[in-house]
Formats: C-alpha cells, structure tokens, sequence
C-alpha cells in the first residue's frame, strides 16, 4: 500500500490510501461492494447522471483509461511543477476519483483540473502566495461545472489552516448554486482541529465507512460530517490501466459526488440546500439521527434521486444588511463590546475568595500559638 503526502497551500495530505491489485480483465472498473452499499443497480433504473458535470479538483487524471475513455475533460494544471502524465506526480489519485464519480453517475461528465500534487514537492503556485485550489474550483464555476468534489484536506491529523481565498471561492460557488462536497479526512479520532474544505459551512462534508455500514477505522471524526459513503476496501481505476482496491474518504467523497449527478439530471435547479438536505434526510441514519462519525449516515443513491423530485423550499436566500455598522446581538451590543459580568456571580465569588482568605491567616496564627517546645524563637 501506499500514502501519497500532498503539500498544497494550507492543505497537508491527500486522503486516500491505495493498495495496488491486479489489473481488471474487462475495461472500467469492477463495481465492488460499494455498488449494492449505495443502491446503485436500482439508483441507474432512475438516473445515470446524464447532463451533468463534475468538476474533480485532484492531482488530474489519465482520461485515456478505459473508465474514463470520453468522459473527461482536462482543464488547467494549477500546481506548476511542469508535471507530465507519465509523472509519479501526477493523475494517481485523480484518476481513481474522477472514476469513483463516474461508477456512480456512468453518463456524467468530470472535469478533471489539476491542483494538488501527488508527490511531497513544493507548490509553485502556493510559493507565490495564491491558492491552486481557489483557482481551481473558479475555473469550474466558469466553465459549466454542476458539482464540484474536493477529495483532499488534512491526512496526518495536522493542523489544516483557513484559507481566505479557498472560503470565497467555496462561497461563490455555492452562491452560483453548485454543491461543494469535500473529504472529511483521515485523521480518524485524533486531536481536535477542523480540516479543510470539509470544515467550511458550505461544503457537505463525507466521512468513510466500511463494509457493515460503520465508520472506517481512520475516517475524520467531526460534528460537521454531513453523510457518509464507501470508503474501506473499494475498488477504483488505476492510473496505468486495470483498477486497484483502496481506502479512504477521498474515495468516499467522489461517490457522494455521484449521487449528487444522479440527483441533478432530471432536478438540475435543486439548490446546495436543497440536495444537503435530500442527502441527510435519505441517508441511513445511525442510532440518534446524526452523529460526529458518520453524519446523517451512509448514502442511499436510489431514495435520494426519488427525492430529488420534491425537496423543500430552499429559505437560504442571501439578504441585504440593513442594521448598524457593527453586527451584534439582539440587545444591540457591539461585536466589539464586551457583555457586563453579572454583578451577583461576581459579588457570590469575591465574598468566597474572602471567606478562604479569612481561614488560611487564622491557620497561620493558630499554628504560631501552638509552635513544639524548644522551637527557636
């Protein structure tokens, strides 16, 4: 097996470990277990996707494999190492999720733009201080993407930093109504700082499970997962040709990616309101309804494209700020104002520090009075 380490600007880890298999004897890539976990057989009766595009932001893809084959696009390689795709940095991780994408949504299109790199090489565009991924996911809005999926964020339970540019890119994709889903992360329990992009309040963040619908060992644990899909054990392309079994969120997410075409083919106006909440409401939901493991729990690809065709009133609606200068609460306190403590909590703790203070000088002088015989004076 093996782990590719990916620096890119504020992301450290690519979020899929890919233990390689023998070569698939037929083109495409077997369906594996993942196919009946998600529902796919009866989901393909209702959708295949047809339509609809999906912009893989990942370390770009051989569209040449036979799972590919006509169904990817190539868009710009924001990296700038001036890899080739005979490179070991490049198209490993892309090629298998653009083809996760596609075994759930066989008649979408990927678009397959380059932003992270496959080695431990430093970024050229990162050193400039600009975001590949932030012109990433802009190049897919330009350019007609439906979904976007980030199968990338923090895999060595490092600290994933917030990047401005990245949140405003997310943002206005979301705005020009397209879902952002992201990896939640292979950071399984460790620690307790948030990864991103799955962190920002606009991605449908996915974590991983396995083949008993449990959390995979080494999937992120967050209270912002979203939902859950496939992600031990699954079967994905191989940039050289065949396929491979791996595990990961990466993957995980790349399905979800899928369900979401499935969706939009025949709702193409669902908002990415309105298709989190299809995917939540469908999901199969653990013990409790949703929880930091698995979310809303794993996805169900045939209930969420039949749901698809009557999901709620999105309310989301951006409104314009009318209030003062300063936002804050509904008492009208400033952002930059403090709250007054309140007076009887501070009075109750003064006269406890007091009270203390009183018996440890009484101590003091009852332990003077009592000094041993012969004591020096």
């Amino acid at each position: 097996m093996f782990t590719a380490a990916i620096k890119t600007t504020a992301l450290t880890g690519l979020l899929c470990a890919l233990a390689t298999a023998p070569a698939s004897a037929a083109p495409g890539v077997p369906a594996g277990w993942e196919s009946a976990a998600l529902g796919l057989p009866a989901a393909h009766a209702l959708s295949q996707g047809k339509g609809i595009t999906v912009a893989v932001l990942d370390t770009g893809a051989n569209a040449d494999h036979p799972a590919l084959a006509g169904r990817v696009t190539t868009g710009p390689d924001y990296v700038g190492d001036g890899a080739s795709q005979d490179s070991d940095s490049f198209g490993r991780h892309g090629t298998a999720m653009a083809s996760s994408v596609l075994k759930v949504a066989p008649q979408a299109q990927v678009l397959s733009i380059r932003v992270i790199d496959e080695a431990d090489h430093k970024n050229e565009q990162a050193k400039k201080g600009t975001s590949p991924i932030s012109k990433g996911i802009d190049y897919a809005v330009k350019h007609g993407a439906d979904v976007i999926s980030l199968s990338l964020g923090d895999d060595n339970n490092m600290i994933s930093q917030h990047n401005s540019a990245e949140s405003q890119s997310i943002g206005h994709a979301v705005s020009q109504g397209i879902p952002v889903l992201a990896s939640s992360g292979n950071s399984a329990d460790n620690g307790n700082t948030g990864a991103y992009p799955a962190g920002y309040p606009s991605v449908i963040a996915v974590a991983a499970t396995d083949k008993k619908g449990a959390r995979g060992a080494f999937s992120t644990v967050r209270s912002y997962n979203a939902v859950a899909a496939p992600g031990v054990d699954v079967t994905m392309a191989k940039k050289a040709g065949g396929s491979m079994v791996g595990d990961g969120t990466s993957p995980a997410c790349a399905f979800a990616s899928g369900v979401v075409a499935l969706m939009l083919a025949d709702h193409p106006k669902l908002t990415p309101a309105q298709v989190r909440s299809v995917l939540t409401t469908t999901a199969h939901h653990p013990t409790g309804g949703h929880n930091a493991l698995v979310g809303y729990g794993t996805l169900d690809a045939p209930a969420a494209v039949r749901a698809a065709a009557s999901a709620p009133a999105d309310r989301t609606v951006p409104v314009k700020y009318t209030g003062k200068e300063h936002l804050g609460t509904p008492d009208g306190t400033a952002r930059s104002k403090h709250a007054p403590m309140e007076q009887d909590i501070w009075l109750g703790g003064l006269g406890a520090a007091g009270a203390g203070l009183l018996l440890v000088i009484g101590a003091i002088l009852l332990g003077r009075r009592r000094r041993p015989a012969g004591a020096a004076r």
